[in-house]
């Protein structure tokens, strides 16, 4: 056996474990999105090969497009930018906070993010209510809020999951900051180089594996909310806040069409698998 063999003989329990339970029920989906399978009548018991319909009928249907379109503003704007961003800024003003400041601060923000993903749900919708916790502040001096939940539903889910998801970010940037080596952020200094200078030229290209990590890890958890909006908005009023994951619920247990929602689970993976393309060419670390 070769060195190489040697080495994987221990992974392949793993591997096994991995391919069962992840990459089969993919698999498993991936067929299912090409049949007509349902929760009630005769396709329940028999489904039938049905080829590209599934697809076909998502470009038909204009609330695909319009919920694409919703998944991808969310991801960007509560992923991308709002966790990745804040988490740099917080992991960086920590860094140069007391301790005492710093302990609170960080207890304050993981909060969030350790709270069941149902309790941090309906945190934010009686904080986003009419009737709830932002606009009695608003009441307090003197400004009338509107329905954040009806008015602005897609902005109260991005703020909502930018608070839910932000710790981890934090933690991940915290981490890969204090890697980063202080004569190198000194030289810097001593050349004239500000603060967005040394982030720019220095901190940033130092942490960049981290960024890549962390800009995949976010995205692709964000890309799965689902009890975060259904709580808060339930993907409405009519469609306004409906992501991919929404939309698929609503297809397949509300509307019981299992293989169309299913093919808009599918779809969910390609674009997850677009954005992991996007970070690891964008990012790629340089050769050594």
């Amino acid at each position: 056996m070769s060195r190489g063999a040697a080495r994987a003989v221990p992974l392949a329990p793993a591997v096994a474990l991995l391919a069962l339970f992840m990459l089969g029920p993919v698999v498993w989906s991936f067929y299912g999105s090409f049949t007509n399978t349902a929760l009630t009548g005769p396709t329940a018991a028999n489904p039938e090969w049905i080829g590209l319909g599934n697809y076909a009928g998502l470009l038909a249907d204009p609330d695909f497009p319009k919920s694409l379109w919703l998944t991808v503003v969310f991801v960007f704007a509560s992923a991308v930018v709002g966790q990745n961003v804040l988490g740099l800024a917080l992991a960086g003003l920590l860094r140069s906070a007391v301790r005492p400041v710093r302990s609170i601060a960080s207890t304050v923000v993981v909060a969030a993010w350790v709270l069941p993903e149902i309790v941090a749900a309906f945190a934010a919708y009686a904080f986003f209510h009419a009737d709830g916790t932002l606009n009695a502040m608003l009441a307090g001096i003197g400004v009338t809020g509107p329905d954040w939940l009806y008015s602005t539903p897609m902005l109260a889910v991005v703020l909502a999951n930018i608070w839910r998801g932000t710790a981890f970010s934090m933690m991940v940037y915290s981490a890969a900051l204090a890697e980063v080596p202080p004569d190198l952020t000194e030289a810097a200094q001593l050349d004239g180089a500000n603060g967005a200078q040394r982030l720019a030229w220095v901190t940033l290209p130092v942490i960049r594996r981290s960024i890549s990590t962390n800009l995949m890890l976010t995205t692709l958890q964000t890309l799965s909310v689902f009890t975060l909006i259904y709580v808060m908005t339930g993907g409405g009023p009519g469609t306004d806040s409906s992501t991919l994951p929404i939309l698929a619920y609503q297809e397949a247990f509300k509307f019981a069409q299992v293989g169309y929602g299913t093919a808009i689970a599918t779809v969910m993976i390609v674009v997850g698998g677009v954005f992991s393309v996007i970070y690891i060419r964008a990012l790629r670390p340089e050769v050594d």
